[in-house]
C-alpha cells in the first residue's frame, strides 16, 4: 500500500515538471519566432542590393546631374569596373538593416499597437508602418556616404566608406543627418502604402497552387508596388540626393532645394522626372526580388 502511494505521489508530480519544462522552452521559440520578420527582410535586402546596385548608380547620376541614360552609362564606364561597385558597402549595411527594421518592426508594432490599442486594424497598421519607417531613418548617415562615394566629383577625396564618414566627422553629428526630412517623409508615407496595399494588389492576382506561383506572385506583387512608390517619391529622392551630395555648409529646407532644381530644369515637369524610368524599372525588379525573397525565406525558416 505504501508502495503504491509513493508511486501515485511521483505519478501526480511528473505533469508540473512537464509543464515547467514546456514554459522554459516556450519564450525561446517565441523569441527565435519573433526574429524571423528581421531576419527575412535583412536576408532579402542583401538579394536585392548584390543584384540591382549598378542599376542604381545609372539612376544616381541622372538624380545629380540631370543627364540621359546613356550620359550615365558613359561615366561609368570611363569610371571602369573597378569603381563599379564603389559605395556598395553603405547601401549594404544600411538597406539589410533597415529593410529588416521594416519588415521586423512592422510586424511587432501591429501586434503591439492592435492588443493596446482600440482602434481599426487599417489605423494601427498605419501608425506601425510610419513608426517603423521612422526608425530606419536613424541609418540616415549610411545613405549619406552612399551618396558622396558614388558622386564622381568626390572620388579625389575618398575612396572608401570609412575615409568618407571621416571627412564628415569634422562637421559634427549633424552633418551625417543632411536630409534627414526627406527620407522621413519618403519613409514613412511608403511604408503606409507598401504594407496597405500588398495584401489587396494579392488577393486580385490569379491564385497560386505551387511555389512556384506563389514566388511569381509575390514578385508582381513587390514589384508593381515598388514601381508606383519609386515614381510616387521620385523628386523627393532627387532633392534628398542633391541635399546630400553637399559637405558643409548651410543646411537648406526642402522647399528652398527643391525651388533650386526646378529652376535648373527649366520648370519642366520631364527634366524633374529625368531618369524616372530607370528608376521604375530598377524599382520593378528590386521590390519584386525583395517581395518574393522575404516570403520565401518566411515560409521556409
Amino acid at each position: 500500500r505504501s508502495s503504491n502511494m509513493m508511486g501515485s505521489e511521483a505519478h501526480e508530480k511528473r505533469p508540473p515538471i512537464l509543464t515547467s519544462s514546456k514554459q522554459d522552452i516556450s519564450p525561446h521559440i517565441t523569441s527565435v519566432g519573433e526574429m524571423k520578420h528581421y531576419l527575412c527582410g535583412c536576408c532579402a535586402a542583401f538579394t536585392n542590393i548584390a543584384i540591382t546596385f549598378p542599376i542604381q548608380k545609372v539612376l544616381f547620376r541622372q538624380q545629380l546631374y540631370g543627364i540621359k541614360t546613356r550620359d550615365a552609362v558613359l561615366q561609368l564606364r570611363r569610371d571602369g569596373f573597378r569603381n563599379l561597385y564603389r559605395g556598395i558597402l553603405p547601401p549594404l549595411m544600411q538597406k539589410t538593416t533597415t529593410l529588416a527594421l521594416m519588415f521586423g518592426l512592422y510586424e511587432d508594432l501591429s501586434c503591439l499597437l492592435h492588443k493596446h490599442v482600440s482602434a481599426p486594424e487599417f489605423a494601427t497598421r498605419g501608425v506601425a508602418a510610419i513608426l517603423a519607417g521612422t526608425t530606419e531613418a536613424i541609418f540616415t548617415p549610411l545613405e549619406r556616404v552612399q551618396t558622396l562615394l558614388q558622386d564622381h566629383k568626390h572620388h579625389d577625396k575618398f575612396t572608401n566608406t570609412y575615409q568618407a564618414f571621416r571627412a564628415l566627422k569634422c562637421h559634427g553629428i549633424r552633418e551625417y543627418y543632411r536630409g534627414l526630412v526627406p527620407i522621413l517623409f519618403r519613409n514613412g508615407f511608403s511604408n503606409v502604402l507598401f504594407f496597405g496595399l500588398r495584401g489587396p494588389i494579392k488577393e486580385h492576382l490569379p491564385t497560386a497552387t505551387t511555389h512556384s506561383a506563389h514566388l511569381v506572385n509575390d514578385f508582381i506583387c513587390g514589384g508593381v508596388l515598388g514601381a508606383m512608390l519609386g515614381f510616387l517619391f521620385f523628386p523627393v529622392n532627387v532633392v534628398k540626393t542633391r541635399i546630400q551630395s553637399q559637405i558643409g555648409g548651410e543646411f537648406l529646407s526642402f522647399s528652398k532645394v527643391f525651388k533650386t532644381i526646378w529652376l535648373e530644369r527649366e520648370r519642366k515637369l520631364t527634366n524633374l522626372f529625368r531618369g524616372a524610368h530607370l528608376n521604375y524599372h530598377r524599382s520593378l525588379i528590386s521590390w519584386g526580388i525583395i517581395n518574393a525573397t522575404y516570403e520565401f525565406l518566411l515560409k521556409i525558416i
